[in-house]
């Protein structure tokens, strides 16, 4: 059976514009070129699938329910620019939570990579030719750890010590690495 090759996306910071503990349609406001993107993604035959930390959810400012219908949203957008995301992972934990469900560390938040590897056993991935785009360096840590073969960090200004990770400062430089 062939494997898929797949580009994870963070949520926050990459899809939309990170204001904080985004949890409404009217505070979701997608960030330049993540369409362009995507659409050449799947075109090249990749896998859109998004991985997110919902720290929201731990510390009770949203629900589970909130993110779902959220999250509904935001697929139904991709699919309106024919850029269809395969799957929304999340991790609703937080160490400091303040709802005692969702209070411990876990392997799910990143950069812990268990929603990677959820991932790669569903749909058969081939993390090596997979690229990653995160905005925070433990999304590549999380990345990284997986076996993701390409990790771009997403920001106007890299940080000093990139290590083998790579930056990009525009969504539409991200479509060189989707080979």
């Amino acid at each position: 059976m062939m494997r898929s090759k797949a580009l994870f996306l963070d949520r926050d910071g990459v899809i939309n514009q990170d204001l904080g503990y985004v949890n409404k349609i009217e505070n979701f406001f997608f960030m330049d070129g993540i369409f362009s993107l995507a659409q050449k993604a799947r075109a090249r035959n990749f896998l859109i699938i998004v991985i997110t930390n919902q720290a929201g959810i731990a510390r009770g400012m949203y629900t589970e329910d909130d993110f779902f219908k959220l999250t509904s949203w935001m697929e139904d957008q991709f699919l309106k620019h024919e850029a269809q995301i395969t799957k929304t992972y999340f991790c609703p934990h937080h160490p400091d939570a303040s709802i005692l469900h969702y209070k411990k560390k876990c392997s799910c938040r990143k950069p812990g990579s268990l929603l990677f590897s959820q991932a790669q056993k569903k749909y058969n991935i081939d993390m090596k030719a997979s690229v990653m785009i995160g905005d925070k360096v433990s999304d590549l840590e999380a990345a990284n750890e997986a076996g993701v073969g390409s990790k771009l960090l997403f920001s106007q200004y890299p940080p000093a010590n990139l290590g083998s990770f790579l930056h990009v400062d525009a969504l539409s430089n991200a479509v060189k690495f989707l080979c």
